[in-house]
């Protein structure tokens, strides 16, 4: 179903923004209503007018938080810089939390092997670090690298008993894939991702902070390109000695149908674990493994082990309800 520019905005405020942002919640649900900003946003190609990508590139050009009669006459005045921004970047939210509900599966995984990690969409590699950060799960004790405590400290709530982990896995090799991989180095690239970070999140503002001064310590191998193109020989090249593991949140979204199906087909013939945390309806699910429809979990993800789904997640990791199964 084709869902118009209004429409989206209106979603976005209710559905993701709603609770998170106060600012981004106010904008666009004003942005919904408002045929002056509508017809500037409808400029864009269909793919460029994600409310995320738009924001974020009025703020990479000056945009501050504030009212929306403001940040509309902004737009107006700065449109063609704003029009720039949107066209020659995209949506590479990096968040390192994600990493809380990806770690019971990496660690189960990782029982007795060492794990070999590839993320589609990598962005700028935050995730490919779960070893390094530390966790708390509900009110049970921080879970800490071997070194201690780490800077990036994760807190996640559970609902369901998930799998707990009782240590981080041991990861002997981090790659990433993307159209266009940022690097933490790069003052720019860390400008970009410092504006998808939503208005009034400073938590997360500075999470990523820290997290990037890990990436920037240790970098991991980064592939540019296409994942339906260079998916298989990245699976093919990695170390015998180790369970492979494909992942990524919230990318696949971002292909056609026939892309994704064909990425789909592809992963399961390959030798590796396929996790996938994405919005539902995203990765094809059989009939009744999900406990509720798509319309009642807008505001979070499915994640799926092997095209399972597992558990709901919060978007940015601040939550893990895992499905109990008979």
């Amino acid at each position: 179903m084709k869902v118009d520019t209004a429409q989206r905005y209106l979603r976005f405020a209710r559905f993701e923004a709603h609770g998170h942002s106060p600012c981004y919640a106010d904008w666009t649900r004003r942005i919904a209503d408002d045929t002056e900003v509508l017809a500037l946003v409808e400029r864009l190609p269909t793919a460029k007018r994600q409310p995320n990508l738009v924001l974020a590139s009025a703020r990479y050009v000056g945009a501050r938080q504030g009212p929306f009669e403001e940040f509309k006459d902004f737009l107006i005045d700065n449109w063609p810089l704003v029009h720039g921004v949107a066209m020659t970047h995209s949506t590479q939210t990096n968040e390192p939390a994600r990493a809380a509900v990806l770690l019971p599966l990496f660690t189960r995984i990782a029982d007795p092997e060492p794990v070999h990690l590839i993320e589609i969409g990598a962005s700028a590699g935050l995730c490919l670090y779960p070893d390094k950060y530390s966790y708390r799960y509900d009110d049970r004790p921080w879970l800490n690298p071997w070194s201690g405590p780490s800077p990036v400290r994760l807190s996640c709530k559970t609902i369901g008993d998930p799998p707990m982990p009782e240590r981080l896995p041991a990861v002997i090799g981090r790659v990433g894939v993307d159209l266009n991989p940022l690097d933490v180095g790069d003052a720019e690239h860390m400008r970009w991702l410092e504006c998808l970070i939503w208005p009034e999140q400073q938590e997360r503002l500075d999470r990523l902070h820290r997290a990037a001064a890990i990436v920037r310590a240790d970098p991991p191998e980064f592939v540019r390109g296409d994942l339906n193109d260079t998916i298989e020989e990245l699976v093919r090249a990695a170390p015998d000695n180790a369970q492979v593991v494909v992942f990524g949140s919230a990318v696949l979204a971002y292909l056609d149908a026939d892309e994704r199906a064909r990425f789909v087909e592809t992963i399961r013939g390959l030798r590796c674990t396929w996790i996938a945390n994405e919005g539902c309806g995203v990765v094809p699910v059989g009939r009744g493994l999900l406990p509720k429809s798509c319309s009642e979990t807008r505001d979070r993800f499915v994640l799926t082990e092997d095209g399972v789904p597992v558990a709901y997640s919060g978007p940015h990791g601040q939550s893990l309800e895992w499905f109990r199964r008979n």
